[in-house]
């Protein structure tokens, strides 16, 4: 017997279907509400500057390696053992101060039997002299031959040009001992003893003594493209250009110094011309060997509008900055730039005088989104006075 199946009435299914779509329509539209009240983005928190005008001055930028004003390898100028230091190692030194003295022994017995020779010579040709008179004297009477005066006045010519010659020997033993008393010949900073106390050296052998560093005033040497080279030459011309050196890790209070030097070739391989500046170096922030950023100062552009470097942003189209709103949104603004300055950049097109940028916060801004200001930067300072000293 077949099981029956009792069928609903076509009307119930209907309105079970209705009420079903009904709910899940009321559902979908409570959802969309809370998602359109609740789920949107927070606004940004943001760090502003504002655009500002001033004058800046047009650098060329590079990196230079400081030099000393003056160095000089000490050696020795006669073989001799060392038997006195005056000085310790990375002293300064002043120009006349005794450094080494040598073994003066035997360049004293040397000056002496120099001395002793020409003393000999000195009475034989004395003796010379009065035997060449007297024989001159009995030639007129007659009384010597011709012959005989001639040759006695040739020995006291001789014996004359002898004691001549002890002379130069008499100095050049002087000198020698001298060359045993090794002086400092500039105002400079001692290095590392290459050679110490009682150990042989022979004249101007290998390795030096000591090397002598003058370090006030000092020089930096910097390298920069030859497309600045005219600019560069027509500033040098018309006055001291200035040179401030910042020692790496260090972005203010740099060393100012003058620009003294313009080489007098391009190096073909680089396509840089080298330049030297001059520093007084005063409180020895400048030490040789040392690599230093250096920027040129060719002129100052007056009036430039400038915001803090950390405004700007780069991007697929180039630089950009986000600029605030009166309404609290932030506005992506593309920009162009004209150099830098310390912490400020130049922008040529793009911003005007009063605008505000966001210095700090930008990777959480989007476009034309809300954002909320934390803080604001003071207006930048002028730059302090450089130190070091200039010339």
């Amino acid at each position: 017997m077949k099981p029956t199946v009792e069928r609903l009435p076509s009307t119930i299914v209907f309105c079970f279907l209705t009420a079903l779509l009904f709910l899940s329509g009321c559902g979908s539209k409570g959802q969309g509400q809370l998602a359109e009240g609740g789920g949107g983005r927070p606004p940004a928190p943001v760090v502003i500057a504002s655009v500002e005008q001033r004058d800046i001055p047009v650098q060329i930028k590079g990196i230079g390696n400081v030099e000393a004003y003056q160095t000089v390898l000490i050696r020795s100028q006669v073989n001799g053992q060392i038997q006195q230091i005056f000085f310790k190692e990375g002293e300064d030194v002043r120009e006349g101060q005794p450094l080494f003295r040598l073994d003066k022994r035997p360049f004293q017995a040397d000056l002496e039997k120099a001395n002793g020779q020409m003393k000999h010579d000195q009475a034989q040709a004395e003796n010379s002299r009065i035997q060449a008179e007297r024989y001159s004297q009995l030639e007129k009477e007659g009384v010597a031959s011709h012959e005989q005066a001639e040759q006695l006045r040739a020995q006291a010519k001789a014996d004359a040009s002898a004691v001549e010659a002890d002379n130069a020997v008499v100095d050049a033993a002087r000198v020698q001992l001298q060359y045993t008393d090794i002086v400092a010949p500039i105002n400079a900073r001692a290095g590392a003893l290459m050679i110490n106390l009682g150990n042989l050296v022979k004249a101007n052998d290998t390795p030096y003594l000591v090397q002598l560093n003058q370090v006030t005033p000092i020089y930096v040497t910097f390298s920069v493209p030859e497309s600045n080279l005219d600019r560069v030459r027509r500033r040098f011309t018309s006055g001291q250009l200035k040179v401030l050196a910042y020692p790496k890790g260090q972005s203010d209070q740099p060393a100012e110094g003058r620009l003294t030097f313009i080489d007098n070739g391009v190096d073909t391989t680089t396509g840089m011309f080298k330049l030297k500046a001059t520093y007084k170096n005063t409180d020895r922030r400048l030490w040789p060997g040392q690599f230093v950023d250096v920027a040129l100062e060719l002129s100052t552009q007056k009036n430039a509008v400038v915001v803090p470097t950390r405004a700007i942003q780069t991007g697929q189209q180039g630089e950009y900055v986000y600029v605030v709103r009166a309404d609290s949104t932030a506005e992506s603004r593309p920009v162009k730039t004209a150099g830098a300055y310390q912490n400020l950049t130049v922008v040529s097109d793009g911003l005007k005088i009063g605008e505000h940028v966001i210095v700090n916060g930008q990777l959480r801004v989007s476009p034309n989104a809300k954002v909320v200001v934390q803080g604001t930067l003071p207006e930048a300072q002028p730059p302090t006075a450089p130190a070091g000293g200039g010339l």
